[in-house]
């Protein structure tokens, strides 16, 4: 195994810990702090290229259409055959990944997924896109289920909800920045250069996962069967109800980050007539609130209440949010203008950072025999869920956007009430303070 900063006998003392939290006697502070940053950098870039993958693409979608001679709606194909991917290849690399280690399934998704960017970059036709923009989407899969099962790997309890939140910095930054880049890409190249860019990003997170993530999974916790053994495996988790309530609450809290994703710009620009610039303003803000909850919910409030109550109060947040919403984009309160509407949205958007990250830590800390498995079954669903609300915004057509509120409302009461009903967080104090 590649070396990183820590010595061969210290490796083989402790291979498995390279944290500054887990780093037993043998390994000095700052060895386990410089690796323990090296980790946080890896899992971090492999949580944001699928949104890179996804929303750098964004600005040359009218391009592609000219480029290709396609029409609009084949080109959009592009976008759904990447998010299928996406979603599907996590329940073959999660398996994968609890039987043969976390390093080798995760090289070979790296690879594939270069080799399937760069034939994106060279193709002539809508169907060879569209075919390695779901052989792309399957490959970089990869990433976000290895990255969950890694964290689970090398932490438990409080440090992984820590970690979890350190995650939803780097992943609330990226669809942020992506079309940002993508934009600027275009500037000096045509739509081909952006999956030029991604080869580039993908080899070099390659080299450095080979380099320096080392396996985190012991052999003598794999599993050894094969694909029968991985499908039980999941019946087993889906059978235990606290898990299944953690992933549908999850899963579906995220379906109404989707709604709003999906509804946002038609919202703000089409329904309150605000400026391109004024929705970028604005989504930019949203995510920045996501991102400062987030880390509050890391640094403040993990390690003094538990886990539980930190996604229950989310959970209600969001609920209430939701509702406010409704009302106001229903005609209730008379016309509010956007500013309402927007400060609603920031409130929803910003308590995700209370939901994703603990119900993500809650689920994982009953799956350390099955992790990978785990971690597909929570990424699956989340973009299952999320792709199956995102159309339902626009089911009314473009006047209103009373369907994006009714879709948030029945998310969030829904992922409420799987909280309460499944995982009963009464009868689990949950983590200690």
């Amino acid at each position: 195994m590649p070396d990183s900063g820590v010595s061969r006998a210290q490796r083989e003392q402790h291979p498995y810990i390279p944290t500054t939290e887990h780093a037993a006697p043998g390994i000095s502070t700052p060895v386990a702090r410089r690796v323990g940053l090296l980790v946080t950098l890896v899992l971090g870039g492999l949580t944001a290229l699928p949104p890179l993958s996804m929303d750098m693409y964004l600005p040359a979608l009218p391009e592609v259409t000219d480029s290709l001679h396609a029409p609009a709606a084949t080109v959009q194909l592009t976008l759904t055959a990447c998010l299928t991917g996406m979603a599907l290849g996590q329940l073959v690399v999660g398996p994968m990944s609890d039987r043969w280690g976390r390093r080798k399934p995760l090289l070979l998704g790296m690879i594939v997924y270069v080799v399937a960017t760069a034939i994106c970059a060279l193709a002539p036709t809508a169907e060879l896109l569209i075919g390695f923009r779901l052989l792309q989407g399957l490959a970089g899969a990869a990433g976000i289920v290895i990255s969950r099962a890694v964290v689970r790997d090398l932490f438990d309890g409080v440090e992984m909800a820590r970690f979890f939140s350190t995650l939803m910095l780097i992943s609330g930054v990226a669809p942020v920045v992506a079309p940002v880049i993508g934009g600027q890409v275009l500037r000096f190249t045509d739509w081909r250069g952006i999956f030029v860019v991604l080869v580039a990003v993908g080899a070099a997170l390659t080299f450095v996962v080979w380099k320096f993530l080392h396996e985190t999974l012991p052999p003598a916790q794999r599993h050894t069967g094969g694909i029968t053994d991985a499908l039980r495996t999941m019946r087993g988790l889906l059978a235990d109800r606290v898990f299944t309530g953690y992933m549908v609450a999850g899963s579906l809290a995220f379906a109404a980050l989707f709604a709003y994703v999906s509804a946002s710009p038609f919202v703000v620009q089409e329904i309150y007539g605000a400026s391109p610039q004024t929705f970028s303003l604005l989504f930019g803000i949203n995510s920045v609130g996501l991102i400062a909850v987030g880390q509050i919910n890391g640094k403040l409030l993990v390690g003094r209440i538990s886990l539980d109550k930190a996604l229950g109060f989310g959970l209600v947040v969001i609920s209430l949010a939701a509702i406010a919403l409704l009302l106001m984009t229903s005609g209730v309160f008379g016309d509010v203008g956007l500013l309402p509407v927007a400060a609603g949205l920031f409130v929803l958007m910003s308590c995700m950072g209370l939901a994703m990250p603990n119900t993500n830590s809650q689920a994982l800390m009953r799956t350390k025999h099955a992790a990978g498995s785990a971690s597909a079954l929570l990424g699956t669903s989340q973009f299952l869920i999320g792709a199956i609300a995102s159309p339902l915004v626009g089911i009314a057509g473009e006047a209103t956007a009373v369907p994006m509120a009714v879709v948030q409302v029945v998310c969030a009461l829904s992922a409420t009430a799987c909280f309460l009903l499944l995982c009963r967080p009464w009868r689990n104090s949950g983590l200690p303070a």
